[in-house]
């Protein structure tokens, strides 16, 4: 006997050991902690950043066109006539370029290409909103999930308690065979009930870790709770706060780009003047020794071009149309989806107040009638149907509260929140 208590004592440490050496093991983040690490590392937020780079590269690009454009040359060649007369000629110089006039077409071109960053600036900020929300949600899944373990843990405890007395009740004569087995249902349903909330934090981990932008999966667990952030109920201003969401300003500044794209187009029609400068050495011999200059004034003006500039500036009117077309439809989209986000949250908010107090009111119904049907008081089919209700009201009120820090996530996602909101 006392070898049989030894050897369960060892292996009861055991298990205790490895529990705990599994729950060390596990990283433990705050949201702050997945908030810094998303910055840094969500693939999407580094994609939308290079797209700011390119736009940014293609800004320079215009400019460049504005300032002097120097190129060098080196040739050597040589030639023969139909009197078999050979010809060398070797020659070296630099050659200088500057653009006079355009009919400020590169100036509308640069002013194009500075709001096409903006652009990108607030498609980037569109982008981080979007992860927030994601990374906001998975964080509340996992946040969820763990909770869930606890309360299907909790659960289990109390079916096989509820188990135990049944069949205490049915060996003394007190209980009969259905009741029992129906104790037996619930017991098995709350041991599923683990393994499922189990599965479901693997998941959770699954999602948060893809949010986070790592690379492989490693265990996790969050801290918080499920609570929001902002209780406020004051219904605000939904056309005041449009302005301020990065999806319309992206087709603001798109639509300031396409004014400007529209007067480049104009300014074809006119002349394009450059001043050019070239000097420079040539002979016959290499080094050369005979030197050459340049100095004038170009004036280019394209005379027929089957159409080109007239369908050029036919664009991109038609582009300007478009881009004000959908600035006036995004205006509308953002204030409704601003109400509608926060009318979700606050229904979701007031949704939690209610089934906390139905939760409040199950517990202390099961705790009254545990009691009485342990003294005989009620029967077993009012008693579990208390039990079953207090079962369901703890699920639908950590699910209720979940969907309110998701609503909250996507109130603040509407308003344009990002990364970097505060909270």
């Amino acid at each position: 006997m006392r070898r049989y208590n030894i050897f369960f004592l060892t292996i009861v440490s055991s298990c205790i050991c490895f529990f705990l050496s599994e729950v060390g093991a596990q990283e433990v983040l705050s949201w702050q902690d997945c908030v810094k690490e998303a910055q840094k590392n969500h693939p999407d937020l580094i994609s939308a950043k290079e797209v700011v780079n390119q736009f940014k590269a293609d800004k320079a690009i215009a400019i460049s066109t504005m300032l002097p454009q120097i190129s060098t040359e080196v040739s050597q060649s040589a030639s023969k006539s139909h009197l078999n007369n050979t010809t060398k000629t070797s020659a070296y110089g630099i050659t200088a370029q500057q653009l006079l006039f355009d009919g400020l077409k590169t100036p509308y071109d640069i002013a194009a290409a500075a709001k096409n960053v903006k652009s990108s600036q607030y498609d980037y900020n569109v982008t981080s909103s979007d992860i927030r929300l994601r990374l906001r949600t998975a964080f509340a899944e996992l946040l969820k999930a763990q909770e869930l373990l606890t309360i299907t843990d909790d659960i289990l405890t109390r079916r096989k308690q509820n188990a135990d007395l049944v069949g205490l009740l049915y060996e003394g004569g007190r209980e009969h065979r259905g009741s029992l087995l129906t104790a037996q249902a619930n017991l098995a349903q709350a041991e599923f009930d683990v393994t499922q909330a189990r599965r479901t934090i693997d998941v959770a981990q699954r999602q948060l870790s893809k949010e986070l932008g790592r690379a492989a999966l490693k265990p996790i667990r969050v801290t918080g709770n499920l609570e929001s952030i902002n209780q406020n109920h004051e219904r605000p201003h939904f056309e005041a706060l449009a302005p301020d969401n990065p999806s319309l300003e992206v087709l603001i500044a798109r639509k300031e780009a396409a004014q400007f794209s529209l007067k480049s187009a104009k300014a074809e029609f006119f002349p394009q003047v450059y001043a050019n400068a070239q000097a420079g050495r040539t002979d016959s011999n290499w080094p050369p020794g005979n030197d050459e200059w340049l100095v004038g004034v170009t004036l280019t003006f394209p005379l027929f071009e089957g159409g080109r500039r007239w369908a050029a500036v036919s664009k991109a009117r038609a582009a300007l149309n478009q881009a004000q077309a959908d600035e006036r439809s995004g205006r509308d989209s953002v204030i409704l989806t601003l109400e509608q986000a926060w009318t979700a949250w606050q229904n979701s908010m007031d949704t939690v107040a209610v089934l906390k107090k139905f939760l409040r009111a199950t517990e202390e119904r099961a705790k009254i009638t545990r009691a009485q049907y342990s003294n005989g008081l009620i029967s077993f089919d009012n008693w579990t149907i208390i039990e079953d209700n207090l079962v369901q009201a703890q699920k639908a009120f950590l699910d209720a509260q979940a969907a309110a820090v998701i609503a909250e996530a996507q109130w603040i996602q509407t308003q344009g929140g990002t990364l970097d909101h505060a909270e």
